[in-house]
């Protein structure tokens, strides 16, 4: 039975800090977790063992075209028909287009990464290559797959009651079939018909909805010319999706109506900051109690890395901070947003924390290291002080997924 002596554990979906004895694994699950007292802060080095990682908004297809939208508007690099990563990807062979979704998802676990929900252009075809991809490395490739082409031409979406084409209806069976779920990429894609028949189906077979909402202006006030109302208020209304992306320019009535809503958000400040758009309110949602992931989004942008994502965050939201609120952000707050909460999404055996029985999904982190060993306060330092060069190992349901050459030969 494979286990790890003397370290340190991040325990329970708190993420507290705990000197164990004894972590060890069998098969899948977490089999003994012998802890001791709490843990803020380190007097000597040990091995550290957190959650492993969810990063919850990538778009792993455009891995293979990185910095390619450099100087390029959201518009002009991400928008169908026309957008530099549609017109790149069609181009690519299939076989070189695979093997660089894999090379980017092997990087993802050398940064800590057990799963992540992947919005994945390419209709059915975008999907079947993910889930290869994936099956190749042994990350989680939760899959939500798009409409390879607009089902509606600009001069239908002033008409709500449009239903989708039958081309439509024939193209989401297929992807349904192969992916975990749905999510075009604004509520501006599709009339309010099309996305009822689209909650009404992924209802039916169980699926995710998943959506981009106020990644600027522009959303909200195309939504509202259209229709009446914004993208957040419709997202609701007609798609009920279980995750929304963004929330950049979120105002405060947009700030309690999600979390009010109960569901789920991912934010994504790196990419957001990489095309020059809004950051998002991270404190704000924080303050209201919103349910909060963080992603890497587009490779094409920013690599998929967690703990790069940790740190502009906590950098971000203490900038959102008043001087009265030295304290904040909590970073074990922004810490769950990579590991706990992906709970109240997910459930069944995605808990994003550690406990006895629990999946052997961890990440192991090496504090030995004279730049990590003596932290005065161990959360703090894992928001905003660890690089690949620190990740020693990753688990994802006892197989481990990476290590570094010194763990790997580690007699466990």
């Amino acid at each position: 039975m494979p286990h790890l002596r003397d370290c340190v554990v991040l325990h329970g979906p708190e993420l507290t800090p705990h000197h164990c004895a004894d972590f060890a694994w069998d098969g899948d699950h977490i089999t003994a977790m012998d802890l001791g007292a709490p843990c803020p802060r380190l007097d000597t080095g040990a091995l550290v063992v957190m959650p492993g990682l969810y990063n919850g908004h990538t778009h792993l297809g455009d891995s293979a075209l990185p910095d390619g939208a450099a100087g390029l508007t959201l518009e002009e690099g991400f928008f169908r028909p026309h957008g530099y990563k549609y017109v790149e990807l069609a181009q690519l062979d299939r076989a070189e287009h695979l093997a660089r979704v894999e090379a980017a998802l092997r990087y993802m676990t050398r940064t800590g990464t057990i799963a992540h929900l992947d919005f994945r252009e390419q209709g059915v075809h975008g999907a079947e290559l993910l889930r290869e991809a994936a099956a190749r490395v042994g990350i989680d490739s939760l899959i939500l797959s798009q409409f390879n082409d607009s089902p509606f031409p600009d001069a239908q979406l002033n008409d709500q009651t449009l239903p989708l084409p039958a081309s439509a209806r024939t193209e989401l069976e297929g992807m349904l079939a192969v992916a975990d779920g749905f999510s075009e990429s604004t509520m501006n894609d599709l009339t309010d018909a099309g996305w009822r028949e689209v909650r009404a189906r992924t209802d039916e077979l169980g699926k995710l909805r998943a959506i981009h909402c106020l990644e600027n202006e522009g959303y909200r006030e195309l939504s509202l010319r259209r229709t009446g109302s914004g993208d957040l208020i419709r997202a609701f209304e007609l798609l009920d999706p279980h995750l929304i992306i963004h929330l950049t320019s979120a105002n405060a009535e947009e700030i309690a109506l999600m979390a009010g809503s109960g569901r789920t958000a991912a934010l994504n400040p790196r990419a957001n900051t990489t095309l020059g758009l809004p950051v998002p309110p991270i404190l704000a949602l924080l303050d209201v109690g919103a349910n909060l992931l963080l992603g890497t989004d587009n490779v094409m942008l920013t690599q998929p890395d967690l703990f790069a994502e940790l740190d502009f965050t906590y950098r971000l939201a203490r900038s959102q901070a008043t001087a009265a609120r030295a304290a904040e952000p909590d970073p074990a707050a922004i810490l769950r947003m990579v590991t706990s909460n992906i709970r109240p999404l997910l459930g069944g055996d995605h808990y994003g924390y550690l406990a006895k029985g629990l999946p052997a999904s961890f990440v192991v982190l090496d504090f030995t290291a004279d730049h990590l060993r003596y932290t005065r306060n161990l959360l703090t330092t894992l928001a905003t002080r660890i690089g690949t060069a620190d990740v020693l190992a990753t688990y994802r349901s006892g197989r481990r997924l990476w290590a570094a050459p010194a763990f790997e030969s580690t007699d466990l």
